[in-house]
């Protein structure tokens, strides 16, 4: 069986790169797809190139996912063990929510209200306009005028002038 891995590696290896576009990464996937390979028992009723294609992908899937856990533990530090793994980005994102919410602050309660139900918590508008017991058009024009305030106050004054 090893004599068959080594003939497939080649091609193995071309696949891995087919998957990760580097090839260091498909090197690294070169290999953990090998060591699984040899450590594993192959099924009975299995080709050994299927399987070993199968392995590959299966390994390439394992480390995307993982990849992902990670960069989610990176973005969001506070679902972590409470330790702050970039704190220029953690206080660059505090300071915009405290620009958020002070011009959130300014609108007036039925904008603040429309946008909170819309934009935050992702509801409908029609379900907005039932809560409201207000028309679904005036969901809509609340909406735009809210947007069109935030987007006003959240644009720096030198970007203003220049248009």
């Amino acid at each position: 069986m090893k004599e068959e891995i080594t003939e497939l590696l080649p091609r193995l290896r071309r696949f891995a790169y087919s998957l990760t576009g580097s090839l260091s990464d498909a090197d690294d996937l070169l290999q953990n797809t090998v060591e699984r390979l040899l450590t594993r028992d192959m099924p009975d009723d299995a080709d050994l190139t299927k399987w070993a294609f199968r392995v590959c992908r299966n390994v390439w899937i394992d480390e995307c996912r993982a990849r992902k856990v990670r960069r989610d533990a990176a973005e969001h530090p506070e679902l972590t063990d409470g330790q702050v793994i970039n704190g220029e980005h953690q206080t660059t994102k505090e300071i915009e929510w405290h620009r958020v919410d002070a011009a959130m602050a300014k609108l007036p309660q039925d904008q603040r209200q429309i946008i909170s139900l819309v934009a935050i918590q992702g509801m409908p508008y029609k379900i907005v306009a039932e809560i409201l017991e207000v028309p679904k058009g005036t969901v809509m024009s609340r909406l735009a005028r809210a947007r069109a305030a935030l987007s006003e106050a959240l644009t720096p004054a030198t970007m203003r002038t220049d248009s």
